[in-house]
């Protein structure tokens, strides 16, 4: 079995693909059999049955990973919308057992293995009367720690408490934070980073700055 990193984040459109690319990337170049896997995906590219544009295809390509986009994803659909939502409209409930299994095969293919969420952490991935199903409670059946990737900017030190203890009152282990967007030189950007801390009592293990080829993680990344 891998050793294996869910990456959530504090919302939509964070960065959390961009972390992730480079996050895989440092991890092969560094000699390590890490792959990458993302249950649900929408907003995707589709041509001939074949993902063409995707977070998918942009992670692969940016980490180099000997694999093909579709082989990455479970659940991928055209429309830019909520996995609950994209699922009942394309008429194709989202079954959790197949997420497992496909989870499954990718530990089984990698050492190390990055998964990526969608959205935020309490992303709804089935919601009908009879059940509700959120990220947070995937992350829970797949056993895995967590990553949180939020916005350095204004407003971060709410999203990343609220986060944080959503996270922990689930049972959910967060092994750190990760700032995207950050500017070294930014006394706002500093701050926050020193009061997440301070009020989390979890590291930043590291800070992207835009446009960033690569990424410097504070502290061993994989146990």
């Amino acid at each position: 079995m891998s050793k294996n990193i869910f990456i959530t984040a504090t919302g939509t459109d964070i960065g959390k693909t961009y972390i992730s690319a480079l996050i895989v990337k440092k991890m092969r170049e560094a000699g390590f059999n890490c792959g990458y896997y993302k249950p649900v995906l929408s907003g995707v590219e589709i041509s001939d049955g074949k993902l063409i544009k995707s977070d998918c295809n942009y992670v692969i390509e940016t980490a180099k990973i000997p694999t093909s986009a579709d082989d990455c994803v479970t659940y991928r659909w055209e429309e830019a919308v909520s996995p609950h939502l994209a699922a009942q409209r394309a008429g194709e409930p989202i079954c959790i057992n197949k997420i497992l299994e496909d989870y499954q095969k990718a530990s089984h293919k990698y050492d190390y293995l990055l998964v990526e969420g969608a959205g935020g952490i309490t992303c709804p991935l089935i919601l009908s009367d009879k059940e509700k199903y959120l990220l947070k409670d995937l992350i829970k059946e797949l056993g895995t720690n967590i990553l949180i990737a939020a916005d350095a900017g204004l407003g971060t030190i709410n999203s990343i408490l609220l986060t944080v203890e959503y996270a922990k009152a689930n049972g959910i282990k967060i092994e750190g934070i990760i700032l995207n967007n950050y500017e070294p030189d930014n006394f706002m950007h500093q701050d926050n980073l020193k009061q997440v801390e301070y009020l989390t009592g979890i590291k930043v293990i590291a800070t992207v700055e835009r446009g960033q080829k690569d990424i410097t993680l504070l502290e061993k990344f994989f146990s």
